[in-house]
């Protein structure tokens, strides 16, 4: 499948950002200044706390609401946790699962991660299955091995079926806050194999997932890493909190 029919999502991580009040006016912004671009998937990821007011703002726009993430429980006794049954109530469409912080601050494993996974798909939620490398795999060679074991673990028991519904994100852990971004040929690199793992594990299905780049994009250099052939967006951290920087990254996906 050519990359052409996998349309560009540009997704706004605010990580622990923005009270409720202060999403609705970042949304009117990013609202006013993408009009009715269809071509560009748009989503924010906001905090739990401001995920209603978020969803009332994006009402009427081509903006899709995503979670940071969630418990794979629908109910029960998990003090502080959030289930995907109460993401689909806000009207969530996405939801982010495995983020490296999560795996590193809350030492969530591949098998809980594998377990959201599933939940989130079963209560028609798109999980975005983030994977990457630390700075020291990478300097131990070790990325792809890394990489190809949170993927395959994290997707285990996921059908052909249900890559409709999937996207995967590439986040070299190296550069996330940092200032350091792969090179847009070492980021290609990775998500070619990523591709390479979806189709051994999903066959022709594979094509349709879109990977997203995680590791700083920003507007300096969207334009290249959206230029290489297996990137198909950007998972977006510091640049989603100002709406001039995610609007410019969502006009650079736009002009490819």
């Amino acid at each position: 499948m050519a990359k052409t029919i996998r349309k560009y999502l540009i997704a706004g991580n605010w990580k622990m950002n923005k009270t409720a009040s202060e999403g609705v006016d970042l949304v009117n912004e990013i609202k006013l200044g993408i009009g009715q671009k269809m071509d560009v998937g748009v989503a924010i990821c906001p905090p739990y706390t401001a995920l209603e007011s978020c969803a009332k703002a994006v009402e009427d726009s081509n903006i899709q609401l995503g979670a940071q993430n969630m418990h794979p429980k629908l109910e029960g006794a998990y003090t502080g946790e959030v289930s995907p049954v109460m993401l689909r109530s806000m009207f969530c469409t996405f939801v982010i699962i495995g983020h490296s912080e999560r795996r590193e601050y809350f030492k969530e494993s591949d098998a809980f991660i594998n377990e959201k996974v599933l939940a989130a798909l079963e209560s028609s939620l798109k999980p975005i299955l983030c994977v990457g490398e630390s700075l020291e795999q990478r300097e131990a060679n070790a990325t792809f091995e890394v990489v190809k074991t949170q993927l395959v673990d994290g997707l285990k028991g996921v059908t052909a079926e249900a890559t409709d519904h999937l996207v995967v994100a590439y986040e070299p852990v190296w550069a996330i806050g940092t200032g350091k971004t792969a090179t847009p040929e070492m980021a290609q690199d990775v998500h070619k194999m990523i591709r390479d793992e979806l189709t051994a594990l999903f066959g022709e299905a594979a094509d349709k997932v879109r990977i997203l780049y995680g590791g700083s994009m920003k507007p300096e250099n969207a334009s290249e890493l959206l230029n290489q052939p297996d990137i198909d967006g950007g998972l977006i951290g510091g640049a989603a909190l100002k709406a001039k920087s995610f609007l410019e990254l969502i006009e650079i996906a736009h002009s490819k």
